[in-house]
């Protein structure tokens, strides 16, 4: 299976946040949604797949010495330039869509600025975009492309004796219809306020805690003052994780963290599933060994990993696994779900806040690979009018009910877009 990218387009919509999400470098407002559409040839027939992604510039690109406003010029601007030379950054000839997804990954990676979580992120549609467009040519799910093998030059080395192509075969499934909804809690959310209305209404019983990192006294405290009210709201097995977005110092801070949770609020100790990326994304820079935190809790390697390289060095390091995000790209997500399967690491899935189709092609990916968590689809909660334009015939996945998020639709062609 090969396929040819003839053009590409993209438009900007700007997304204000319903409620503000506090990180631990700046709060962030509002979002600009680049979608993108991208016309293929494969099997003699063309189509045109769609996708989108929030351009994040606070979690891409958190650099206080560079405006905001001039990131997201920055990040349109190199938008335009992909959409414009996306058939050479492919490699300029038909591939199978990994390939060509893998291609533009590593193009884009070569280049210095901006840092290279942005490049990645900004170029993730249009690879979500081109294999949407060759299931639509094809009449097949995105996820149908790996039942025969092919080359894949870009990937077929980290997967000795199998390749790429059946290594990801090896870890699809039958889609589930059923993921589990997660809400997130901000350091500042009052929980009467923010937290209890939605498990009241929607059944929420996952949810993620925003964390400083730099104060585990305060950041035990929220922890076990937050599961304490989810119990007394009536939920009985509550699921929590932890973000201090590389707030943390070092990895010491985390193993203080779990201990003194696990002394003050062992309840909910044993409710937390998992850690994100406590520490600064550069891991080399940062570099600790993560062995004793993750004989505790696993902690998941998150905004560093954005090359297969990292892959090895994660390891190394101790990491459990892997925070994945379609953001970073379709076709490098499924390499390191099918990577981290083979080396029995764990996996989880979050989506970057992102709405519609990114939301739609989000929930296809947890269907088809299994992950520890689902995957955290937050739009509802922060830029639900962003969802509009599907609903209500997607009401059961952008307004989840009984704390899950319901696939009620067959499996279509590519990754959604014609939902």
């Amino acid at each position: 299976m090969k396929a040819e990218v003839l053009n590409a387009n993209v438009e900007f919509f700007n997304r204000p946040l319903s409620k503000p999400l506090q990180l631990s470098r700046g709060l962030i407002t509002e979002l600009t949604e680049a979608r993108v559409a991208v016309r293929v040839r494969a099997a003699r027939k063309e189509a045109t797949g769609r996708a989108s992604i929030y351009l994040s510039d606070l979690w891409a690109w958190p650099d206080p010495a560079v405006p905001h406003s001039a990131r997201i010029a920055t990040l349109r601007g190199l938008c335009g330039t992909i959409a414009e030379t996306l058939q050479s950054l492919c490699g300029g000839e038909p591939e199978h869509p990994l390939e060509l997804g893998l291609r533009l990954h590593h193009s884009v990676c070569k280049e210095k600025h901006p840092p290279v979580l942005a490049r990645v992120m900004c170029a993730s549609p249009f690879d979500a975009a081109i294999h949407d467009a060759v299931g639509i040519a094809l009449g097949r799910s995105a996820f149908d492309f790996y039942s025969e093998p092919r080359p894949i030059p870009s990937a077929d080395g980290y997967f000795p004796g199998v390749g790429a192509c059946r290594a990801i075969h090896q870890i699809l499934r039958k889609p589930v219809r059923r993921l589990p909804a997660w809400w997130i809690i901000g350091a500042q959310d009052s929980l009467a306020q923010d937290v209890a209305s939605v498990v009241r209404e929607r059944g929420y019983r996952c949810f993620k805690l925003k964390l400083a990192g730099h104060d585990n006294v305060a950041d035990v405290a929220r922890t076990a003052e937050v599961f304490r009210f989810l119990k007394e709201r009536g939920v009985a097995n509550p699921r929590l994780s932890l973000d201090s977005n590389e707030g943390n110092p070092d990895a010491g801070s985390v193993v203080d963290y779990l201990a003194r949770l696990r002394s003050a609020e062992p309840d909910a100790f044993e409710a937390l599933a998992y850690l994100e990326q406590p520490t600064g994304r550069d891991i080399h820079r940062h570099s600790f060994d993560w062995r004793e935190v993750a004989r505790l809790k696993p902690v998941l390697l998150d905004e560093g990993l954005v090359s297969v390289r990292r892959l090895t060095d994660a390891v190394e390091q101790g990491w459990s696994g892997f925070a994945i995000k379609t953001c970073k790209g379709h076709s490098f997500s499924l390499v390191v779900a099918a990577w981290a399967a083979q080396h029995k690491l764990l996996l989880a899935l979050q989506d970057l806040t992102n709405p519609g189709l990114a939301a739609i092609h989000a929930a296809l990916f947890a269907a088809h690979v299994p992950t520890m968590n689902g995957v955290e689809l937050n739009s509802p909660q922060f830029t639900p009018e962003a969802n509009r334009e599907w609903l209500p015939r997607l009401s059961s996945l952008f307004q989840p009910g009984g704390g899950v998020h319901r696939l009620t639709f067959p499996i279509p062609a590519g990754l959604g877009s014609a939902l």
